[in-house]
């Protein structure tokens, strides 16, 4: 079985403390806000602008750390992954989540293993049942079209071995497949990213306003000496 350690990663780790972060700074953000403008509370405002400015600035952050460290990344995925598929076990339930989730991967995108099927020829089960099954997630077969999981047996005779290259499986890679949905996803994401970015400013804009227009407010209602 996977240890802990196995599966864990410092830059997926760090991202997904970052991700929480961010959210729970976006629910007190959004909490201030709404408090801030009902009540006309400069302070409050304040805080809602500081909030949108951290998480603007951190979501700039996290851009530029996958840009610049994607070749780190790529290797700590491909050493995550390639753990999960050589200790890949249909039967162990408490990698079920684990091994769901890369099956869906593989099914979603068309892809068997991280860099190709070759991968799968590490895994234990299959050494043991020397190469005579295959993951039905990979498959590209019509009959195993409502396995999504596990291993599907191959059609060669008793005590014969096989290897990957007899599989009917997808020939392309999890990590080729990713790449290239990033590509052909990149204007929507970018246009996602973008419309996202313009409204955090908007809200910027807004809180500023409206504690200009307190101020000015506050200003007109002092008594003249």
């Amino acid at each position: 079985l996977l240890a802990p350690t196995e599966m864990s990663s410092p830059s997926l780790k760090t991202g997904a403390y970052i991700l929480i972060g961010v959210g729970a700074l976006t629910m007190l953000m959004g909490f201030l806000g709404c408090l801030g403008a009902v009540n006309e509370i400069r302070c409050l405002l304040g805080l809602y602008f500081t909030c949108l400015m951290i998480i603007l600035i951190t979501q700039v952050a996290a851009g530029l750390v996958i840009y610049f460290q994607k070749e780190t990344l790529k290797e700590e995925l491909s050493r995550i992954v390639g753990s999960l598929i050589e200790n890949y076990d249909p039967s162990n339930d408490d990698e079920r989540n684990l091994q769901d989730a890369w099956d869906y991967v593989q099914t979603q995108i068309a892809c068997c293993g991280w860099a190709g099927a070759k991968d799968w020829e590490n895994n234990e089960i299959l050494i043991n049942q020397s190469m005579t099954a295959y993951p039905c997630s990979c498959s590209n077969s019509s009959k195993d079209l409502q396995v999504d999981s596990g291993f599907c047996n191959l059609d060669v005779p008793v005590n014969s071995t096989a290897t990957y290259a007899d599989w009917p499986v997808h020939e392309q890679g999890c990590m080729d497949g990713v790449e290239k949905w990033l590509k052909d996803n990149l204007g929507i994401i970018l246009g996602v990213c973008t419309g996202v970015a313009v409204i955090e400013l908007l809200g910027m804009i807004l809180s500023i306003s409206l504690c200009k227009n307190i101020h000015s407010e506050d200003y007109t209602k002092v008594p003249k000496s």
